[in-house]
């Protein structure tokens, strides 16, 4: 298997970069206002529609850092902190950060 270019690989990194901040905000509309709208005003369809928004990014986000292990994550352990972070609240903050270093460093991910 050949190596993927720097332009390639940074090109990765941004879309994960990405679709890893909507997917994590999302989160943090389905928690933070969907869920108290339900439960405080009775408004469950603020939950469906955020939710279901939720889940589509979180899919796409699997997608996304599936394509990208197999360009630039080549260690296990990268992908499974990011879809660690991507469920917990505020995390995926750490996975833009860290991945922004990433590619102001070298363009590719550190051993």
């Amino acid at each position: 298997m050949s190596e993927p270019d720097p332009a390639q690989i940074r090109s990765a990194l941004n879309r994960l970069r990405l679709v890893s901040m909507l997917e994590g905000i999302s989160l943090l509309l389905l928690l933070g206002i969907a869920m108290p709208l339900k439960y405080a005003w009775d408004m469950p369809q603020a939950v469906f529609w955020v939710g279901l928004i939720h889940g589509l990014l979180f899919l796409f986000f699997l997608a996304i850092l599936f394509n990208t292990w197999t360009i630039a994550l080549r260690h296990p352990k990268y992908p499974f902190l990011m879809l660690l972070a991507s469920v917990i609240p505020f995390a995926p903050i750490w996975t833009e950060r860290w991945l922004k270093r990433q590619l102001e460093g070298t363009g590719t991910v550190a051993p």
